[in-house]
């Protein structure tokens, strides 16, 4: 069925810019079958560095979803009352401006492709509330600002990232699941054009430190039937060279080549299943695909489509594992 990669949490790129080194990756990109397009990275352009290379290198079959988090986390760190969730009313309207921004560059990227490519826009319900408060009233007024805008077609989806509950202390700490749900459940009531929550399975387990958070959060959203996305990243207690408690989108464990994979990620080839049975059926699902890093950071361009290779196959292994034993094909 084919999956969104969030392909640039594994760039080789991790510093600077080197065109010829992204060129090879998205050359390599290219080539994986499973891929049917990208999780696309919002920094305030179209591409963080240069937009026409952006351009000159996509694959032609490519769809995107945008992800508006490397900007939302950016612009924290230089102004802590940003977001869209913000009682801050000179963050909440950068928040906006910003999404104006990311509006344009969905329609660039569209009239360059001479069609509907980008499906969805991923946003956030920042800021981080151990800094600075956030509300759901203030993120329903932007919600409505931002429904009023013409998005050429992609859906404004909200990617949940951990909840603050102090006094853990938090990857991101934006609003609660269920403050999310019931402003997207009140639009819904209202007539808005379609809405929905993405699960970033990581970050689900990080809030509750507990894969069980993963599939509580697909539950909740499907309740609410606003269920639209299940991005898998994964996440670890144990230290390693993706740290211990950090957002950083360690891969799934992989029983059958264990070096293409994390030995201590809690993202394991059952709780892919599990959350795959959960969000059933994925067809339906606007975003279904993964996010994940590479370590070393120094992994050569083969290495890194190594890996996103073997990553991708275990979900597709997964995925025909849950269709094959559903109910809906007569099987048991």
């Amino acid at each position: 069925m084919g999956y969104f990669l969030g392909a640039y949490a594994a760039s080789a790129n991790v510093s600077g810019w080197d065109a010829q080194l992204e060129a090879d990756y998205y050359r390599g990109l290219a080539g994986l079958a499973e891929v049917k397009g990208l999780e696309h990275p919002f920094l305030g352009q179209l591409h963080q560095h240069d937009d026409a290379w952006f351009l000159q290198h996509l694959a032609p079959h490519w769809d995107y979803v945008f992800t508006t988090i490397p900007g939302v986390m950016n612009a924290l760190a230089t102004q802590p009352g940003f977001g869209l969730a913000s009682t801050d009313p000179a963050g909440r309207q950068a928040a906006l401006d910003f999404m104006q921004a990311a509006r344009q560059a969905i329609l660039k990227l569209n009239q360059h492709l001479g069609r509907q490519a980008v499906k969805a826009i991923m946003l956030h319900t920042a800021p981080a509330r151990d800094k600075v408060a956030g509300s759901a009233a203030c993120f329903m007024a932007s919600m409505q600002q931002l429904l009023s805008w013409d998005w050429q077609g992609a859906q404004l989806l909200v990617e949940h990232c951990d909840a603050y509950l102090p006094p853990q202390l938090p990857s991101k700490g934006f609003l609660s699941l269920s403050d999310e749900l019931a402003v997207l459940s009140q639009l819904k009531q209202q007539g808005a054009a379609p809405v929905g929550v993405v699960i970033n399975w990581g970050r689900s387990v990080f809030e509750g430190r507990d894969p069980a958070a993963a599939i509580a959060h697909i539950q909740a959203a499907k309740d609410a039937g606003l269920l639209a996305g299940l991005m898998f990243s994964g996440v670890s207690g144990e230290d390693s060279a993706y740290g211990a408690w950090r957002d950083s989108h360690q891969p799934i464990r992989n029983t059958q080549a264990p070096e293409l994979g994390s030995a201590c990620s809690w993202l394991t080839e059952q709780e892919v299943a599990a959350a795959l049975k959960a969000a059933s059926p994925v067809e339906h699902l606007t975003v279904l695909g993964l996010k994940i890093g590479v370590r070393p950071v120094t992994a050569t361009v083969a290495e890194r489509l190594t890996l996103l290779q073997a990553q991708l196959q275990i979900l597709t292994q997964q995925q025909a594992l849950i269709t094959s034993i559903s109910p809906v094909n007569g099987s048991i």
